[in-house]
């Protein structure tokens, strides 16, 4: 079992940085590719970013790449979203994940969620 706890969402305004924060529990968080996803209001849930288990390959959705960066530090099992440029439809709730499966895109390829932490950009 993983537990998992967002942390650093909260209102910004557009052209701004958030960085969000993972911080998990359980076991050895390098086990686990780690994933980033969100949700905005009436909207599915939709993939951001992934990190592999050792950190060493990343991937990003087409609408967060080259403004969002995922890291990871296993010794403090806590993985890293760093928000910058944001825009208002990057608002939603974020959500991180641990799943088995390398870097996947799809939320059935991870098996824990954490809570969420909400994200709000304005105008």
């Amino acid at each position: 079992q993983v537990q998992l706890a967002e942390s650093g969402g909260g209102l910004v305004q557009a052209g701004g940085s958030l960085r969000l924060s993972c911080a998990a529990s359980g076991r050895t968080l390098s086990r686990y590719a780690m994933g980033w996803f969100r949700q905005a209001p009436g909207k599915e849930r939709e993939f951001v970013a992934a990190v592999s288990g050792s950190g060493g390959s990343t991937k990003y959705a087409d609408s967060v790449k080259g403004r969002f960066t995922i890291s990871r530090d296993n010794a403090k099992s806590t993985v890293y979203l760093q928000m910058n440029s944001l825009k208002p439809e990057d608002t939603a709730v974020y959500y991180c994940a641990a799943g088995f499966l390398g870097l996947g895109a799809r939320s059935d390829e991870y098996n824990y969620w954490g809570q969420g932490t909400q994200v709000t950009v304005s105008s």
